[in-house]
């Protein structure tokens, strides 16, 4: 029998509760609640074909589309198969086995399984116990000069807190020699980025994904951006077909629907003020999120309460094995939010 690597014997394996989840609202995975743009569906029926699906994907639309989007020339960005390839080309080009990488915790579980897959040795810097705000100070301390890649959430999944300018500014002076990820994925909820500042520092990468306020989760695409002679680089680690035609037809028509997606931006926001406003209305203590979610705290009744709404067709996810006591509930719409807490009610003891 073959043996694997030592670095894919040691690490704990991910498997995401993502089944049995049809016909039920989904306010577990911080997906768009409602639905993508009808445009997106308007051109995949109008350009799909069956001779089209025995050809290899073409990306030149789906470029063009997006540099205008981003204001981005091409030369500055991949596509991606979701933000899980941007993180995995990343790596795959910036880190070697034993490479000293930095990420937050509790964060999002693919920057750490895809440095361990690498055989790099993670270092976890936690979110500030109380309030979780970002540990800037902390992780700006434990930057090394050998220190590989630095990947951040902006805003942080599962927490909902964020960063300003000013902390990546510091993030990036302090680590010269690393590849410093800022993750994006809820941006269309905060509106901050760093996406302006790649031209002035050569160590910065952004990703943006269209799984969430875009809607287009199960399609797997998304951005990663960097100085031109960084993305040569990647672009050389990178698989030539991984984002498939269908993505690569749909990425134009969600762009080009700037109207639909800044429209469900502020229903969400507008739900995360309705979920803030149930809590306290409850007693319940949350943490205040710049991303389309809230974290709340249910203590010993984190699992009980996911499986009684479950029950009752409705999806939150316990995060009590990384936070305590914590379920995070998406914000999708207010209607969604009232039949979120109708149902909490029925279960909360």
């Amino acid at each position: 029998m073959p043996k694997p690597r030592p670095a894919v014997v040691e690490m704990a394996p991910y498997s995401p509760p993502a089944s049995g989840r049809d016909g039920k609202l989904r306010l577990d995975f911080n997906e768009n609640t409602v639905g993508c743009s009808p445009k997106v569906l308007e051109l995949l029926r109008a350009k799909l074909s069956e001779e089209q699906l025995t050809v290899y994907p073409e990306y030149e639309a789906a470029r063009l589309a997006l540099s205008d989007y981003f204001q981005v020339p091409q030369s500055e960005f991949l596509i991606t198969n979701g933000t899980d390839e941007a993180i995995q080309v990343l790596i795959n080009t910036y880190v070697d086995n034993d490479d000293d990488v930095i990420v937050l915790h509790p964060s999002y579980a693919m920057y750490r399984f895809y440095a361990e897959v690498a055989g790099a040795k993670v270092r976890d810097i936690p979110y500030r116990a109380g309030d979780l705000t970002f540990p800037i100070d902390e992780l700006i301390a434990a930057i090394r000069p050998d220190t590989k890649a630095i990947l951040v959430s902006n805003p942080n999944n599962p927490t909902g807190t964020a960063i300003g300018i000013g902390d990546i500014v510091r993030i990036l002076a302090a680590a010269p020699n690393a590849a410093v990820l800022i993750d994006e994925a809820y941006y269309e909820f905060y509106g901050v980025t760093a996406l302006r500042m790649t031209d002035q520092y050569p160590n910065l990468f952004v990703s943006r994904t269209f799984s969430k306020a875009f809607g287009m989760a199960a399609l797997r695409v998304g951005c990663l951006f960097s100085q031109k002679e960084n993305v040569q680089y990647m672009h050389k680690a990178q698989s030539p077909y991984s984002v498939n035609l269908l993505a690569a037809i749909a990425v134009r028509a969600a762009v080009e629907d700037r109207t639909y997606v800044s429209n469900y931006a502020a229903q969400a926001v507008e739900a995360r003020e309705a979920l803030y406003r149930g809590f306290e209305k409850r007693g319940i203590a949350y943490y205040p999120s710049q991303a389309n979610f809230v974290l709340f705290q249910a203590g010993a009744q984190a699992v009980p309460v996911r499986d009684a709404l479950r029950a009752r067709g409705i999806l939150v996810r316990d995060r009590s094995y990384e936070l305590a006591g914590t379920v995070r509930v998406t914000a999708g719409t207010t209607a969604q939010v009232a039949r979120f807490f109708q149902a909490l009610d029925e279960v909360w003891k």
